[in-house]
């Protein structure tokens, strides 16, 4: 029976569990509200998470400024006797508004009837402003429709959507585009590698001379920052001057060596090769260490009953190498399937989104259209997928990963 720890043990590992909810948690939860707004930081009226109307106090201050400003300049071009008192009528009414708003600043919550007044002041200067610009010439009669409009913009709608992003990303053919491509280059790169990093692990693993130097030569390709290796292979595969573009163009494997980046297969084929090439060493170091747990006499036992070294292999090796299998196949396809910088490095989702993953899209829209809301929703997906991989590989391979026996 297991024992449960008492309250002062539980302190020990208070801290702990803050840095968790810290910096694991508050991510996800945060991730988590942006997906039920329509958050937009390009967008004034969506910059913020706003569940009730609300008002921009700053941009109803600076368009009140100048509003008023080019209405004095154009009066002298007002003739209309009535016209101008209509003129200086709505420049006390603009200057008495913003004077009520003077202490404030940002963006403020305001009532019903306060947002009906500046509706009206809006209605009303955009009445006054197409009459004047149809009677007179004004020497701002482009630039002041266009100010009256910000007075619209600074009343700020509820941008809570609920789950309507949700609705929107099934329907998003270049979601489920890049859900494909991510799976393609995590499926080939993740294969490719188990089978190369358990031939390099058991190479590793023999005795031999100047075994340390091998393990440690093996490992320079995964030592190599992503970033730095992408940009490498960039150069490798440069279809003017590239080593490797060339070979492939020699072998028949391209018909030109300028079309390997600029064709959908070419560039994913190159993505993926490179990937393999520095994260092999990674997986031969999660399989050597299981292998290293194996011992020598299981493998003599086995050769007494007549077991040559492919029956050793399949029979011995591979069954208790089982849990080593399970905690690289497991680490690899999470880190393949939230594969960034490789990619947008080497061909930036081109050509044509064929190399464009869930991580590269999700960054397009976060921080290249500003739509933290919808971005944030290709961020969960995401996150259901890392968690349905991990459930799927425990559950298939049918190993307890805590089990201490």
């Amino acid at each position: 029976m297991k024992k449960r720890l008492s309250f002062k043990e539980s302190l020990f590992i208070l801290p702990a569990i803050i840095i968790i909810a810290i910096f694991s948690l508050w991510p996800v939860v945060q991730s988590l509200t942006y997906t039920l707004f329509d958050y937009q930081l390009n967008n004034q009226q969506k910059s913020g998470l706003y569940l009730s109307e609300q008002f921009n106090v700053n941009l109803f201050k600076e368009t009140e400024l100048y509003v008023a400003m080019f209405l004095e300049d154009d009066l002298e071009n007002v003739t209309d006797t009535e016209d101008q008192a209509k003129v200086q009528d709505l420049i006390q009414e603009l200057e008495s508004t913003g004077e009520q708003y003077r202490e404030e600043s940002g963006v403020i919550q305001i009532s019903s009837e306060q947002m009906d007044e500046l509706q009206e002041l809006y209605t009303k200067s955009t009445a006054v402003i197409q009459d004047l610009n149809a009677k007179y010439e004004l020497i701002h009669a482009q630039n002041l429709p266009a100010l009256v409009e910000d007075i619209q913009n600074s009343l700020v709608p509820s941008n809570f959507i609920g789950l309507e992003a949700y609705q929107k990303a099934l329907a998003d053919k270049r979601i489920w585009a890049a859900l494909v491509n991510t799976l393609i280059f995590t499926f080939s790169s993740v294969s490719i590698e188990l089978v190369l990093g358990l031939g390099l692990a058991l190479v590793l693993n023999k005795a031999m001379r100047g075994q340390g130097l091998i393990r440690t030569t093996s490992l320079i390709p995964w030592a190599i920052p992503t970033a730095v290796a992408a940009m490498m292979w960039g150069y490798l595969y440069d279809g003017t001057s590239g080593v490797v573009a060339h070979f492939f163009e020699n072998i028949g494997l391209v018909s030109q060596s300028q079309n390997l980046l600029l064709t959908g297969a070419g560039a994913m084929f190159s993505a993926i090769l490179a990937d393999v090439w520095k994260t092999t060493p990674y997986m031969a170091l999660l399989l050597l260490a299981g292998l290293q747990n194996i011992s020598n006499n299981l493998y003599e036992a086995a050769s007494i009953d007549g077991a040559n070294k492919v029956q050793s292999f399949f029979r011995v090796t591979l069954p208790l190498l089982k849990p080593a299998i399970l905690v690289a196949l497991l680490f690899r396809t999470l880190d393949a399937f939230r594969v960034f910088d490789l990619i947008y490095v080497l061909t930036g989702g081109g050509p044509g989104g064929s190399t464009e993953t869930l991580s590269i899209y999700a960054y397009k829209i976060m921080f290249g259209a500003t739509n933290f809301g919808y971005g944030s929703v290709v961020v969960v997906i995401m996150f259901v997928c890392v968690a349905l991989i991990a459930t799927l590989f425990v559950r298939l391979l049918g190993t307890n990963l805590m089990d201490r026996s």
